[in-house]
């Protein structure tokens, strides 16, 4: 590298969003202590808070998304794009980058578009088996696209294509040993089997409601034990449950703290199915039920979860169906110790390590290429 890396990675709306491009973020400093890289995300969202904690700068853009449902109410979404545009053309010749990283969020569809015509190679990184319309859009003008799932051919083309999987938090990928620490975190009973429900920092609706319609069975269970992470909005819902007020194996949280703790102590876990979540359960080699939430573009973690189903790496459950299977399915396959067997065997061939790293390799080659 002849001078200093500069690198605008945009994106954001999730943590699904923001942790991946965080842990890019920290590679390419890893690498490189002298580059200089600049976030670009949404106004209101929560990259605007997440980002400069983790100490780099970020410019907000006035964008959101688009109504599917009622054309007329994207009026304003139009000029809020317009004006983003803008934002983002100054933001990038002011900046001067050498590359843009898009991770996805409605920030990355303006960047990367203006940075493409601008002459700024782009590479997008698509966390998703199934592609969203914004990375179709943004994949004809892009370098490299950095993706986690095969068979992704069918949305962007062949040799653009760079299988790194999906960068992921390291802090709670540092499980090993941790085992008695964890139970003693969370006040556990090491002799029992334990599942890590997990809903989001936010909670899951349909999650939440098939631990509570469960919480009978799972008393009854006395071989198990539960660390329920319910999320802030349904803490106060779920915490005055009389039911819950009598187990004594329900530990209820709205948020843990310590995920790595939570990862440690757990012998299968439910969640839904988030392509930053796959990730890490893949890379902690831990059995799972995933639990797709219907209510995302294009329906794109039922794409997720059955990229695992179909191999025997995990277990689904329809969100629809949920509420009066999913306990039952749980403690069952917490019972059957060559199901979870198979079941973390099959998911640790799909872990993809040292994803951020891959990335920033893709960033070097096309910048040194520039150079030249």
């Amino acid at each position: 590298m002849k001078k200093a890396l500069k690198v605008i990675i945009s994106g954001g709306g999730t943590g699904g969003h923001i942790f991946p491009a965080l842990s890019i973020a920290n590679a390419i400093k890893e690498r490189f202590s002298d580059a200089e890289i600049l976030f670009v995300g949404a106004e209101g969202r929560m990259e605007m808070e997440k980002v400069p904690a983790a100490g780099y700068r970020i410019i907000g853009l006035p964008i959101s998304g688009f109504d599917r449902k009622n054309l007329l109410r994207n009026i304003p979404v139009l000029f809020r794009l317009l004006r983003s545009m803008i934002i983002a053309y100054f933001s990038i010749r002011r900046f001067h980058p050498d590359i843009a990283i898009g991770v996805g969020g409605y920030a990355s569809a303006p960047t990367l578009r203006m940075a493409s015509l601008m002459g700024i190679p782009t590479i997008i990184q698509e966390q998703n088996s199934y592609a969203g319309v914004t990375n179709k859009m943004l994949a004809k003008k892009a370098s490299k696209i950095c993706v986690a799932y095969p068979n992704m051919e069918r949305f962007f083309p062949a040799e653009k294509i760079v299988v790194t999987g999906n960068p992921v938090r390291k802090d709670v990928l540092d499980i090993e040993g941790k085992r008695d620490e964890a139970i003693a975190f969370f006040g556990l009973d090491k002799s029992k089997k334990t599942l890590l429900v997990l809903g989001g920092s936010l909670g899951a609706r349909t999650i939440n409601n098939s631990v509570k319609a469960g919480i009978k069975m799972i008393q009854e269970d006395t071989d198990v034990q539960v660390i329920w992470q319910c999320g802030k909005f349904y803490y106060d819902e779920m915490s005055s449950l009389s039911e819950l007020k009598k187990s004594k194996n329900i530990h209820l949280c709205a948020f843990i703290s310590r995920m790595d703790l939570a990862y440690a102590a757990a012998d299968m876990i439910i969640s839904r199915a988030g392509a930053g979540s796959i990730s890490e359960f893949c890379l902690l080699h831990k059995p799972v039920i995933l639990v797709p939430s219907p209510n995302v573009a294009e329906d794109h973690q039922t794409v997720n979860a059955q990229s695992l189903t179909k191999v025997k790496a995990a277990i689904m459950v329809a969100d629809v169906s949920a509420e009066n299977s999913l306990v039952d399915i749980a403690l069952t396959t917490l019972h059957d110790e060559g199901r979870l067997k198979e079941l973390s065997e099959n998911i640790t061939k799909m872990a993809l390590p040292d994803s951020a790293n891959k990335i920033v390799d893709e960033v070097v080659s096309i910048v040194e290429k520039r150079e030249l």
